[in-house]
Protein backbone atom coordinates (compact mmCIF):
# COMPACT_ATOMS: atom_id res chain seq x y z
CA UNK A 1 0.00 0.00 0.00
CA UNK A 2 2.93 2.26 0.34
CA UNK A 3 3.20 2.95 -3.57
CA UNK A 4 -0.99 3.20 -3.87
CA UNK A 5 -0.44 5.87 -0.94
CA UNK A 6 2.12 8.06 -2.49
CA UNK A 7 0.72 7.45 -6.04
CA UNK A 8 -2.06 9.40 -4.80
CA UNK A 9 -0.63 12.86 -4.08
CA UNK A 10 -1.19 13.65 -7.79
CA UNK A 11 -5.01 13.96 -6.95
CA UNK A 12 -4.94 16.26 -3.70
CA UNK A 13 -6.60 19.33 -3.18
CA UNK A 14 -7.21 22.00 -0.08
CA UNK A 15 -9.90 21.88 1.75
CA UNK A 16 -10.63 25.29 1.61
CA UNK A 17 -14.19 24.99 3.82
CA UNK A 18 -12.07 23.81 6.90
CA UNK A 19 -8.79 25.16 6.03
CA UNK A 20 -10.71 28.66 6.66
CA UNK A 21 -12.51 27.52 9.83
CA UNK A 22 -9.58 26.29 11.69
CA UNK A 23 -7.63 29.15 10.91
CA UNK A 24 -9.62 31.44 12.50
CA UNK A 25 -9.15 29.60 15.99
CA UNK A 26 -5.37 28.36 15.52
CA UNK A 27 -2.79 30.66 17.29
CA UNK A 28 -3.39 33.88 16.95
CA UNK A 29 -6.63 33.97 17.84
CA UNK A 30 -8.54 35.11 20.26
CA UNK A 31 -10.68 32.24 21.16
CA UNK A 32 -14.23 31.92 23.02
CA UNK A 33 -14.05 31.86 27.18
CA UNK A 34 -17.13 30.13 28.90
CA UNK A 35 -18.48 33.58 29.52
CA UNK A 36 -18.51 34.33 25.70
CA UNK A 37 -20.16 31.22 24.49
CA UNK A 38 -23.03 31.65 27.33
CA UNK A 39 -23.27 35.00 25.88
CA UNK A 40 -23.64 34.43 22.51
CA UNK A 41 -26.70 31.68 23.72
CA UNK A 42 -28.49 34.38 25.23
CA UNK A 43 -28.77 36.50 21.81
CA UNK A 44 -29.14 33.11 19.64
CA UNK A 45 -31.93 32.43 21.89
CA UNK A 46 -33.58 36.19 21.79
CA UNK A 47 -33.20 36.12 17.53
CA UNK A 48 -35.35 33.11 17.91
CA UNK A 49 -37.58 34.75 20.13
CA UNK A 50 -37.72 37.80 17.96
CA UNK A 51 -38.44 35.27 14.98
CA UNK A 52 -41.07 33.05 16.38
CA UNK A 53 -45.00 33.41 14.67
CA UNK A 54 -46.83 32.60 17.16
CA UNK A 55 -50.25 30.93 16.89
CA UNK A 56 -53.44 33.16 17.47
CA UNK A 57 -54.09 31.05 20.43
CA UNK A 58 -51.71 31.77 22.17
CA UNK A 59 -51.79 30.83 25.88
CA UNK A 60 -54.12 27.52 24.73
CA UNK A 61 -52.96 24.63 24.82
CA UNK A 62 -52.57 22.86 21.68
CA UNK A 63 -53.38 18.95 22.19
CA UNK A 64 -54.72 18.10 18.53
CA UNK A 65 -52.83 17.93 15.31
CA UNK A 66 -53.74 17.48 11.61
CA UNK A 67 -52.28 13.98 10.30
CA UNK A 68 -51.81 15.48 6.95
CA UNK A 69 -50.60 19.03 7.53
CA UNK A 70 -49.02 18.76 10.95
CA UNK A 71 -50.88 21.75 12.35
CA UNK A 72 -51.59 22.15 15.73
CA UNK A 73 -54.80 23.22 17.03
CA UNK A 74 -56.70 23.66 20.29
CA UNK A 75 -58.68 21.13 22.52
CA UNK A 76 -61.67 21.89 21.75
CA UNK A 77 -61.26 22.13 17.42
CA UNK A 78 -61.96 18.66 15.54
CA UNK A 79 -61.37 19.27 12.02
CA UNK A 80 -58.17 20.77 10.28
CA UNK A 81 -60.77 22.57 7.23
CA UNK A 82 -58.00 22.99 5.27
CA UNK A 83 -57.04 19.65 4.52
CA UNK A 84 -60.45 18.44 5.23
CA UNK A 85 -59.37 15.25 7.74
CA UNK A 86 -60.25 14.76 11.13
CA UNK A 87 -57.63 16.21 14.12
CA UNK A 88 -56.02 13.94 16.44
CA UNK A 89 -54.85 13.81 20.11
CA UNK A 90 -51.36 14.85 20.50
CA UNK A 91 -49.78 12.21 22.16
CA UNK A 92 -46.40 11.79 23.47
CA UNK A 93 -44.06 9.31 21.35
CA UNK A 94 -40.87 7.82 23.00
CA UNK A 95 -39.00 8.16 19.92
CA UNK A 96 -35.98 5.83 21.85
CA UNK A 97 -38.37 2.53 20.99
CA UNK A 98 -39.58 3.61 17.90
CA UNK A 99 -38.34 0.34 15.74
CA UNK A 100 -37.68 1.98 11.65
CA UNK A 101 -37.43 -0.30 8.82
CA UNK A 102 -34.62 0.94 7.00
CA UNK A 103 -33.23 -2.27 4.77
CA UNK A 104 -30.46 -0.28 2.02
CA UNK A 105 -30.80 -2.50 -0.78
CA UNK A 106 -28.84 -4.12 -3.93
CA UNK A 107 -29.97 -6.03 -7.12
CA UNK A 108 -27.41 -7.73 -9.00
CA UNK A 109 -27.46 -10.87 -11.13
CA UNK A 110 -25.37 -12.08 -8.32
CA UNK A 111 -26.81 -13.50 -4.89
CA UNK A 112 -23.72 -14.52 -2.47
CA UNK A 113 -24.46 -16.03 0.09
CA UNK A 114 -21.07 -18.37 0.73
CA UNK A 115 -17.42 -16.73 0.93
CA UNK A 116 -16.06 -18.77 -0.87
CA UNK A 117 -18.50 -17.78 -3.74
CA UNK A 118 -17.75 -14.15 -3.15
CA UNK A 119 -13.58 -14.48 -2.72
CA UNK A 120 -12.71 -15.67 -6.41
CA UNK A 121 -10.12 -14.71 -7.94
CA UNK A 122 -12.25 -13.58 -10.69
CA UNK A 123 -13.58 -11.74 -8.32
CA UNK A 124 -10.51 -10.11 -7.71
CA UNK A 125 -9.87 -9.61 -11.16
CA UNK A 126 -13.05 -7.42 -11.20
CA UNK A 127 -12.19 -5.73 -8.27
CA UNK A 128 -8.84 -5.04 -9.75
CA UNK A 129 -9.99 -3.56 -13.41
CA UNK A 130 -12.78 -1.32 -11.45
CA UNK A 131 -15.11 -0.66 -13.63
CA UNK A 132 -16.37 2.01 -11.69
CA UNK A 133 -17.31 5.75 -12.49
CA UNK A 134 -17.80 8.72 -10.57
CA UNK A 135 -21.53 8.95 -11.72
CA UNK A 136 -21.95 5.16 -10.14
CA UNK A 137 -20.92 6.74 -6.89
CA UNK A 138 -22.93 9.59 -6.99
CA UNK A 139 -26.09 7.25 -7.82
CA UNK A 140 -24.87 5.52 -4.70
CA UNK A 141 -24.90 8.49 -2.26
CA UNK A 142 -28.15 9.30 -3.64
CA UNK A 143 -30.03 6.10 -3.24
CA UNK A 144 -28.74 6.13 0.57
CA UNK A 145 -29.40 9.17 1.09
CA UNK A 146 -33.29 9.03 -0.64
CA UNK A 147 -33.89 5.51 1.09
CA UNK A 148 -33.27 7.15 4.64
CA UNK A 149 -34.97 10.27 3.77
CA UNK A 150 -37.99 8.11 2.88
CA UNK A 151 -37.47 5.91 5.96
CA UNK A 152 -37.92 9.23 8.30
CA UNK A 153 -40.80 10.57 6.84
CA UNK A 154 -42.81 7.07 6.47
CA UNK A 155 -41.70 6.58 10.53
CA UNK A 156 -42.83 10.55 11.24
CA UNK A 157 -46.48 9.96 9.21
CA UNK A 158 -46.57 6.04 11.36
CA UNK A 159 -46.14 7.39 15.00
CA UNK A 160 -47.55 10.62 14.02
CA UNK A 161 -45.16 12.54 15.22
CA UNK A 162 -44.47 16.34 15.43
CA UNK A 163 -40.93 17.42 15.26
CA UNK A 164 -41.37 20.77 16.92
CA UNK A 165 -42.30 18.69 20.13
CA UNK A 166 -39.36 16.31 20.15
CA UNK A 167 -36.30 17.43 22.33
CA UNK A 168 -32.99 18.50 19.95
CA UNK A 169 -31.49 14.86 21.50
CA UNK A 170 -34.78 13.24 20.39
CA UNK A 171 -34.40 14.55 16.73
CA UNK A 172 -30.91 13.24 16.26
CA UNK A 173 -31.75 9.95 17.45
CA UNK A 174 -35.02 9.71 14.79
CA UNK A 175 -32.78 10.64 12.07
CA UNK A 176 -29.91 7.91 12.75
CA UNK A 177 -32.62 5.34 13.26
CA UNK A 178 -33.66 6.45 9.56
CA UNK A 179 -30.03 4.60 8.73
CA UNK A 180 -29.78 2.03 11.57
CA UNK A 181 -30.86 0.76 14.86
CA UNK A 182 -30.02 2.24 18.09
CA UNK A 183 -29.68 0.72 21.20
CA UNK A 184 -28.60 2.17 24.83
CA UNK A 185 -25.88 0.65 27.25
CA UNK A 186 -25.80 1.29 30.76
CA UNK A 187 -22.66 -0.04 31.52
CA UNK A 188 -18.45 -0.09 30.30
CA UNK A 189 -16.24 3.10 30.11
CA UNK A 190 -16.81 3.97 26.03
CA UNK A 191 -19.27 6.35 25.17
CA UNK A 192 -21.16 3.99 22.76
CA UNK A 193 -19.37 1.70 19.26
CA UNK A 194 -20.84 0.11 16.35
CA UNK A 195 -21.77 -3.36 15.23
CA UNK A 196 -22.47 -4.67 12.46
CA UNK A 197 -25.73 -2.61 11.45
CA UNK A 198 -26.64 -1.51 15.07
CA UNK A 199 -25.23 1.59 17.49
CA UNK A 200 -25.07 1.16 20.84
CA UNK A 201 -24.72 4.28 23.07
CA UNK A 202 -24.79 5.02 26.95
CA UNK A 203 -27.99 6.83 27.68
CA UNK A 204 -26.60 7.47 31.00
CA UNK A 205 -24.50 10.72 28.83
CA UNK A 206 -25.31 14.13 28.54
CA UNK A 207 -27.94 14.91 25.43
CA UNK A 208 -24.76 16.55 23.64
CA UNK A 209 -22.32 13.91 24.08
CA UNK A 210 -25.34 11.00 23.26
CA UNK A 211 -25.49 13.19 19.85
CA UNK A 212 -21.92 13.45 19.20
CA UNK A 213 -21.03 9.41 19.69
CA UNK A 214 -24.16 8.68 17.34
CA UNK A 215 -23.07 10.49 14.85
CA UNK A 216 -19.53 9.20 15.56
CA UNK A 217 -20.56 5.60 15.16
CA UNK A 218 -23.30 6.80 12.21
CA UNK A 219 -20.14 7.44 10.44
CA UNK A 220 -19.14 4.04 10.32
CA UNK A 221 -21.94 2.74 9.55
CA UNK A 222 -21.74 4.68 6.02
CA UNK A 223 -18.58 3.87 5.37
CA UNK A 224 -19.46 0.20 5.59
CA UNK A 225 -23.04 0.93 3.40
CA UNK A 226 -21.19 2.96 0.81
CA UNK A 227 -18.71 0.50 0.29
CA UNK A 228 -20.94 -2.47 0.29
CA UNK A 229 -22.73 -0.50 -2.54
CA UNK A 230 -19.49 -0.13 -4.47
CA UNK A 231 -18.33 -4.11 -4.01
CA UNK A 232 -22.19 -5.30 -5.04
CA UNK A 233 -21.92 -2.80 -7.97
CA UNK A 234 -18.38 -4.01 -9.25
CA UNK A 235 -19.47 -7.90 -8.68
CA UNK A 236 -22.91 -7.12 -9.94
CA UNK A 237 -24.39 -8.67 -6.46
CA UNK A 238 -27.19 -8.63 -4.52
CA UNK A 239 -26.52 -7.05 -0.92
CA UNK A 240 -26.26 -10.35 0.98
CA UNK A 241 -24.97 -10.33 4.74
CA UNK A 242 -21.65 -12.06 3.98
CA UNK A 243 -21.21 -9.23 1.28
CA UNK A 244 -21.44 -6.90 4.40
CA UNK A 245 -19.15 -9.08 6.58
CA UNK A 246 -16.72 -8.95 3.53
CA UNK A 247 -16.77 -4.49 4.03
CA UNK A 248 -16.87 -5.28 7.50
CA UNK A 249 -13.47 -7.46 7.55
CA UNK A 250 -11.73 -4.99 4.56
CA UNK A 251 -12.56 -1.99 7.13
CA UNK A 252 -10.73 -3.99 10.02
CA UNK A 253 -8.16 -6.27 8.98
CA UNK A 254 -5.46 -3.81 8.79
CA UNK A 255 -4.21 -0.90 11.20
CA UNK A 256 -4.63 1.59 8.11
CA UNK A 257 -8.17 0.71 7.05
CA UNK A 258 -8.78 1.18 10.09
CA UNK A 259 -7.29 4.71 11.24
CA UNK A 260 -9.16 5.85 7.83
CA UNK A 261 -12.39 4.61 9.16
CA UNK A 262 -11.96 5.98 12.69
CA UNK A 263 -10.28 9.13 11.14
CA UNK A 264 -13.69 9.82 9.07
CA UNK A 265 -15.58 8.89 12.22
CA UNK A 266 -14.06 11.92 14.16
CA UNK A 267 -14.35 14.34 11.24
CA UNK A 268 -17.72 13.87 10.63
CA UNK A 269 -18.86 14.26 14.61
CA UNK A 270 -15.90 17.57 14.93
CA UNK A 271 -18.56 19.38 11.66
CA UNK A 272 -21.50 19.15 14.12
CA UNK A 273 -19.93 19.88 17.73
CA UNK A 274 -18.65 23.17 18.51
CA UNK A 275 -14.68 23.53 18.06
CA UNK A 276 -12.58 23.21 21.16
CA UNK A 277 -14.26 19.84 21.74
CA UNK A 278 -13.06 17.44 19.63
CA UNK A 279 -11.68 14.39 20.55
CA UNK A 280 -9.35 12.07 18.41
CA UNK A 281 -8.10 9.59 20.98
CA UNK A 282 -9.06 6.54 19.37
CA UNK A 283 -7.69 7.93 16.45
CA UNK A 284 -4.84 8.41 17.90
CA UNK A 285 -4.51 5.15 19.44
CA UNK A 286 -4.43 3.67 16.58
CA UNK A 287 -1.87 5.99 14.95
CA UNK A 288 0.68 4.72 17.16
CA UNK A 289 0.63 1.52 16.31
CA UNK A 290 1.28 2.19 12.68
CA UNK A 291 5.11 2.30 11.20
CA UNK A 292 4.44 4.90 8.21
CA UNK A 293 6.21 8.11 7.64
CA UNK A 294 3.95 11.35 8.35
CA UNK A 295 3.49 12.09 4.46
CA UNK A 296 1.58 8.50 4.28
CA UNK A 297 -0.20 9.06 7.69
CA UNK A 298 -1.66 12.20 5.92
CA UNK A 299 -2.67 10.97 2.98
CA UNK A 300 -4.97 8.32 5.10
CA UNK A 301 -6.09 11.26 6.72
CA UNK A 302 -7.05 12.79 3.28
CA UNK A 303 -8.59 10.02 2.31
CA UNK A 304 -10.84 9.70 5.41
CA UNK A 305 -11.49 13.11 5.35
CA UNK A 306 -12.95 12.84 1.52
CA UNK A 307 -14.92 10.00 2.80
CA UNK A 308 -16.17 12.39 5.70
CA UNK A 309 -16.63 15.46 3.57
CA UNK A 310 -18.87 12.91 1.44
CA UNK A 311 -20.71 11.68 4.51
CA UNK A 312 -21.40 14.95 5.99
CA UNK A 313 -23.22 15.83 3.20
CA UNK A 314 -25.43 12.92 3.59
CA UNK A 315 -26.10 14.16 7.02
CA UNK A 316 -26.57 17.53 6.55
CA UNK A 317 -30.29 16.60 4.43
CA UNK A 318 -31.04 15.54 8.23
CA UNK A 319 -29.13 17.99 10.28
CA UNK A 320 -30.25 21.96 8.64
CA UNK A 321 -28.90 24.81 9.82
CA UNK A 322 -31.46 25.37 12.79
CA UNK A 323 -31.09 21.93 14.22
CA UNK A 324 -27.16 22.46 13.93
CA UNK A 325 -26.91 25.53 15.82
CA UNK A 326 -29.79 23.65 18.56
CA UNK A 327 -27.09 21.36 18.79
CA UNK A 328 -23.93 23.67 19.59
CA UNK A 329 -26.82 25.52 21.97
CA UNK A 330 -27.48 21.70 23.61
CA UNK A 331 -23.69 21.58 23.92
CA UNK A 332 -23.03 24.82 25.67
CA UNK A 333 -25.32 23.95 28.36
CA UNK A 334 -24.22 20.54 28.75
CA UNK A 335 -20.56 21.11 28.75
CA UNK A 336 -18.66 22.84 31.91
CA UNK A 337 -15.29 22.34 30.76
CA UNK A 338 -13.21 25.07 28.36
CA UNK A 339 -12.48 24.89 24.69
CA UNK A 340 -9.09 23.36 24.03
CA UNK A 341 -8.10 23.79 20.20
CA UNK A 342 -4.97 21.74 20.83
CA UNK A 343 -6.53 18.47 18.97
CA UNK A 344 -7.63 21.24 15.82
CA UNK A 345 -3.93 20.65 14.83
CA UNK A 346 -4.76 16.94 14.14
CA UNK A 347 -6.93 18.11 11.41
CA UNK A 348 -6.32 17.23 7.41
CA UNK A 349 -7.55 20.09 5.43
CA UNK A 350 -7.09 18.46 1.92
CA UNK A 351 -9.61 16.10 0.23
CA UNK A 352 -8.88 13.80 -2.88
CA UNK A 353 -10.17 14.59 -6.65
CA UNK A 354 -12.88 12.65 -8.10
CA UNK A 355 -10.35 10.82 -9.64
CA UNK A 356 -8.08 10.27 -6.41
CA UNK A 357 -11.14 9.22 -4.45
CA UNK A 358 -11.90 6.31 -6.93
CA UNK A 359 -7.89 5.44 -7.01
CA UNK A 360 -8.42 5.49 -2.84
CA UNK A 361 -11.23 3.25 -2.95
CA UNK A 362 -10.09 0.84 -5.16
CA UNK A 363 -7.15 0.60 -3.38
CA UNK A 364 -8.69 -0.50 -0.08
CA UNK A 365 -10.95 -3.26 -1.28
CA UNK A 366 -8.19 -4.54 -3.61
CA UNK A 367 -5.77 -4.91 -0.61
CA UNK A 368 -8.53 -6.21 1.63
CA UNK A 369 -10.36 -8.31 -0.29
CA UNK A 370 -7.10 -10.21 -1.13
CA UNK A 371 -6.71 -10.52 3.03
CA UNK A 372 -10.19 -11.60 2.88
CA UNK A 373 -9.68 -14.39 1.15
CA UNK A 374 -7.03 -15.65 2.88
CA UNK A 375 -9.16 -15.59 5.92
CA UNK A 376 -12.26 -17.18 5.17
CA UNK A 377 -12.35 -18.94 8.66
CA UNK A 378 -12.24 -15.44 10.38
CA UNK A 379 -15.30 -14.23 8.60
CA UNK A 380 -17.25 -17.17 9.08
CA UNK A 381 -16.79 -16.15 12.20
CA UNK A 382 -17.31 -12.78 13.10
CA UNK A 383 -20.49 -13.93 10.97
CA UNK A 384 -21.71 -15.81 13.29
CA UNK A 385 -20.97 -13.28 16.20
CA UNK A 386 -23.04 -10.25 14.29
Amino acid sequence: MNSDLNNLSEYVTPDIEKRQLIDKLLPGTVFHSRKQLFAEEIVLKQMEMHDVCYPAEKGIQLSKICPKCGRKYPDYENFCFDCDVKLKDIEDVNVKNIEICHEFTCKGSNAFDEFTDILTQENLIKINEFQFEMSDFDRIIKAIRSKALKNLDNAIKENEISLDDLTILEKVILFTKSFVDVEYKSYGAELGYYSFNKIHVDDRQLDSLQITTMLHELTHFLNKEILTHILCHLLDASKTREMESVIAFILSFSSENCLIDEYAAHTVEGRFTLFGYQDYSSFLSIQNTIERTDDEIEMLKTIANSLANIIKGIIESFIDDELLSDIKVQFRKDILDDPNYAQLKLENCTLLNDEGLLRAIQFVLLEGFAAASQNVGKLMELNEMW
